[in-house]
C-alpha cells in the first residue's frame, strides 16, 4: 500500500486549518467537516482535517500504483511520494478539494478493497429510449447509482414503450438486506409489465428494521417501508400504462421519481434526478402543476424537470418564462449545442455526438450509463497565477485517477473507459472577481485550461488510456466549499450578514457542544430525531444575490461557459419578483451560449428554520457576543450528505409529506 510517511502528516496535524466562513471564533467549514466527512478510523478515533487529507491521498496514489503494476506502467515510487506531499498540502491548505464524496470515500475499504469506483463519482445520466426494446435497465441504473448515493440525470425518450401487463404466473421473491436485493426487486416487478413476465410476490422479512447504523456506506437503515411504498406505486402506475398499451413520459418520470422518493427516504435531503424531455412535451411541463397533478406531490419534487432544445426548434419562450416566473421550473438544457461544443468559445469540436444529457446538477454533459467525477479549485485561496496553475495540477491529478477504477456496471465501464471525462470545477469566482477584475479572471481561466489540456496529454501517455473528452466544469458546489470559505460556483451570496442553520443528528456529541458555546439550537420541526444549530455568519462586503441583476448573473455563466467550461456550467439565475418579466429576454438573448441553465426565484417569504436568513450588522454582533470556541475534535458524525454538493436541491420532510425548500438545479 502507498503510505504518506508519520512524521510528514504530523506536521500538519500541530497545524489549526483556515476553515471558511467564520461565526464568531467558530466556523461553519469546521462544523461541516465535523459533522459530515470525518470518518470513525480503525482504532476508535474521528479523523482530523489532517487524517482524512491523508486516507483520500494515500487512496489516490494507490490506486495510481496499481493501475501501473496492472498494466505494466512504470512506477516511481521516490516521484509520487514527492507528487503526493504537495498534493496533500494543496489540499488541507483548501487550494483544491475532492468533492464531497471523494472526502468520503476514498481510500475506504469499500473503494480500495471492493474494488468499486462508482461511490467516487458525483453524478451519472441515463436514456430510457431502450424500454422500446424491453429493457427495463433505465430504472435499475438508475435505482442502483442513487442507493450508492451517485445523482442521475435521466430522459423520457421511452415515451410510446409497449406496456404488456404481467403474466397469470407468479414468483415468490425474499428481498435481501442488500443494495443489489432492492434494485433486483424493482427490476423483476418492471419485467413483468414491459415483458409479460410473473408477477412478483415480495417477502420482506430479511430487510433490517428502521435505525440500524448501514456500515459501510454510512447512515442508517429506513426500513423496508420505503420499498414497499415505490412496489405499491410502480403497480399503480404500470397498472394504468397496461390499460393503454404503452408509457407516457408522465409515467416514465412519475416511475423513477417514485424510485427517487423511496431512495432518500431516511433523512438524507438531498434531491437526486434531473428529468429531461422535449420542449413542446405539454404533459411534462404540466408535471409541477400541482393544481392539474396534486397526486404528484408525494413524489414529483424528487427530479429537478427540465426542456430539451434542439437545434431548429423554436422553443415557446414566453410560455417557458411564466412557468419559470411561477416556480423557477423548467431549466433548459441545449442538447446540440452541447454535443457540437466544448468551450463556446472556441470553434466546434463534435466532441460529444454520443451525449444525451446531464446530470443532475447540470454541469456534466454525458452519455447514457456514464458517471462523472469532479474536483473543485478555489482560485481566491491563490496569491499569483503560477500558484493556481500548479494546483490544478494536483486536482486534475485526482479526478483523472479516479476514472481509473471500474464500477460494478459493465456499460458504465465501457463508457468511461472510452472517455475518461472529468469535471475540474472552480468555485469562489465571485470572491475572485470583488478581489481582482473579470479581466484577471479569465485571464486565469484561459491560462489555466491550457495547461489542463497539456497535463491531461501527458498523464493520458503515462497512464496509457485515453485523454479525457472533456476535462472542466462548473459545479454549484454547497457544503465541499463551505470547508473553503469559498462562494458556491458563479453564484453570489444569499447576504453579507445570515443565520446559516445546520442540521444535526440528535444524538450527535456537536448537538451539547453548539449549545454550551453559545449557540441557539432546537428541534427541528420538520424531521424527527434531527436538531438544527443558527451559526450567524459575516461575509466579505461582497455583493448579495438581490444586489446583482438578472443580467449580471447571466454574464457570469456565459463568460464562464466560453473560456472555462467545455462540460457546461451549472447555474441557477436567481431572480427577484420585479425581475420576472426579464426572463423571456435573457433566455433569448443567450439561446446558443449556454448548455444548461435553471432559474430560481428569491423568495422574501420567511418559514421556519430556513437554510439562510439574513439579519443585520448590529444582529449578528449581538448573536456571537457571548459565543465561545467549539472544541470538534473527535465528535465527527460519519454521516455524508448524499446526491448534489449544493443547498439549491435541498428538501426538508414535514409530518404530512414533504415540503419542497430550494427545488432547482
Amino acid at each position: 500500500m502507498f503510505t504518506l510517511d508519520d512524521n510528514f502528516v504530523n506536521f500538519y496535524k500541530n497545524l489549526e486549518p483556515d476553515w471558511g466562513f467564520k461565526s464568531g471564533p467558530n466556523s461553519i467549514g469546521e462544523l461541516t467537516y465535523t459533522r459530515t466527512y470525518s470518518r470513525v478510523m480503525d482504532d476508535g478515533r474521528n479523523e482530523t482535517w489532517a487524517d482524512t487529507v491523508r486516507r483520500v491521498v494515500e487512496g489516490t496514489y494507490e490506486l495510481q500504483r496499481r493501475h501501473c503494476l496492472d498494466n505494466a506502467v512504470n512506477w516511481d515510487e521516490g516521484k509520487a511520494v514527492e507528487s503526493a506531499q504537495e498534493m496533500y498540502d494543496r489540499i488541507f491548505n483548501f487550494k483544491f478539494t475532492p468533492p464531497g464524496r471523494g472526502l468520503w470515500m476514498m481510500g475506504t475499504d469499500y473503494v480500495m478493497n471492493r474494488k468499486n469506483g462508482a461511490p467516487l463519482n458525483n453524478c451519472a445520466f441515463v436514456s430510457t429510449g431502450e424500454l422500446k426494446d424491453g429493457s427495463v435497465y433505465p430504472f435499475t441504473f438508475l435505482m442502483d447509482m442513487s442507493m450508492l448515493g451517485v445523482g442521475v440525470g435521466f430522459d423520457t425518450q421511452g415515451a410510446g414503450a409497449p406496456v404488456k401487463g404481467p403474466s397469470s404466473e407468479t414468483v415468490n421473491y425474499t428481498v435481501p438486506d442488500s443494495r443489489e436485493g432492492w434494485v433486483e426487486s424493482v427490476r423483476l416487478l418492471l419485467d413483468a409489465y414491459f415483458n409479460g413476465g410473473p408477477t412478483p410476490r415480495f417477502d420482506y422479512s430479511l430487510v433490517r428494521p428502521a435505525g440500524v447504523p448501514i456500515k459501510g456506506f454510512g447512515g442508517t437503515s429506513s426500513g423496508p417501508d420505503p420499498l414497499i411504498k415505490l412496489h405499491k406505486r410502480a403497480h399503480a402506475v404500470l397498472d394504468q400504462a397496461t390499460l393503454r398499451g404503452e408509457v407516457t413520459s408522465r409515467d416514465i418520470v412519475d416511475l423513477q421519481n417514485m424510485i427517487g422518493a423511496c431512495v432518500v427516504a431516511g433523512n438524507v435531503r438531498r434531491s437526486a434526478e434531473i428529468a429531461l424531455a422535449d420542449h413542446d412535451d405539454t404533459e411534462f411541463l404540466d408535471l409541477k402543476n400541482y393544481e392539474v397533478n396534486p397526486e404528484r406531490a408525494e413524489w414529483g419534487w424528487a427530479s429537478n424537470n427540465t426542456l430539451i432544445v434542439r437545434e431548429g426548434d423554436e422553443p415557446d419562450y414566453a410560455n417557458i418564462a411564466e412557468r419559470i416566473a411561477d416556480n423557477g421550473e423548467p431549466g433548459l438544457f441545449y442538447l446540440d449545442v452541447a454535443r457540437k461544443y466544448g468551450r463556446l468559445g472556441d470553434a466546434p469540436d463534435f466532441g460529444d455526438m454520443r451525449a444525451g444529457g446531464t446530470n443532475p446538477c447540470a454541469e456534466q454533459i454525458l452519455e447514457s450509463s456514464e458517471l462523472c467525477t469532479l474536483v473543485e479549485v478555489y482560485p481566491s485561496r491563490h496569491d499569483d497565477i503560477v500558484d493556481f496553475l500548479r494546483t490544478l495540477k494536483f486536482a486534475y491529478l485526482y479526478a483523472k485517477t479516479v476514472t481509473l477504477v471500474p464500477t460494478h456496471d459493465e456499460r458504465t465501464n465501457e463508457v468511461m473507459a472510452r472517455n475518461r471525462r472529468i469535471g475540474t470545477s472552480v468555485s469562489g469566482i465571485v470572491q475572485f472577481i470583488h478581489r481582482n477584475s473579470t479581466d484577471v479572471l479569465e485571464q486565469w481561466l484561459r491560462a489555466g485550461y491550457g495547461y489542463i489540456e497539456n497535463l491531461d496529454r501527458k498523464y493520458a501517455s503515462w497512464l496509457q488510456v485515453p485523454q479525457s473528452v472533456r476535462k472542466t466544469s462548473v459545479k454549484p458546489s454547497g457544503s465541499v466549499s463551505l470547508l473553503a470559505g469559498a462562494t458556491p460556483g458563479v453564484h453570489y451570496p444569499v447576504a453579507d450578514y445570515y443565520i446559516r442553520r445546520v442540521r444535526l443528528q440528535a444524538d450527535s456529541p456537536l448537538v451539547a457542544k453548539m449549545a454550551d458555546a453559545g449557540y441557539k439550537v432546537e428541534p427541528d420541526v420538520y424531521s424527527d430525531n434531527t436538531m438544527v444549530v443558527e451559526l450567524p455568519v459575516k461575509g466579505e462586503g461582497l455583493p448579495s444575490e438581490k444586489d446583482v441583476s438578472i443580467f449580471d448573473k447571466a454574464d457570469i455563466a456565459t463568460l464562464m461557459a466560453r473560456v472555462w467550461a467545455d462540460n457546461a456550467v451549472s447555474c441557477t439565475i436567481t431572480f427577484q419578483d420585479y425581475e420576472k418579466h426579464l426572463i423571456e429576454t435573457v433566455l433569448r438573448n443567450n439561446a446558443g451560449k449556454w448548455k444548461t441553465v435553471s432559474f430560481l426565484p428569491i423568495s422574501d417569504s420567511a418559514y421556519p428554520q430556513m437554510p439562510y436568513e439574513e439579519i443585520t450588522e448590529q444582529q449578528y454582533e449581538q448573536l456571537i457576543a457571548n459565543v465561545t470556541r467549539v472544541n470538534f475534535t473527535g465528535d465527527g458524525d460519519g454521516h455524508m450528505e448524499l446526491y448534489c454538493d449544493t443547498d439549491v436541491c435541498e428538501i426538508v420532510y414535514t409530518k404530512s409529506g414533504i415540503e419542497v425548500v430550494r427545488d432547482s438545479v
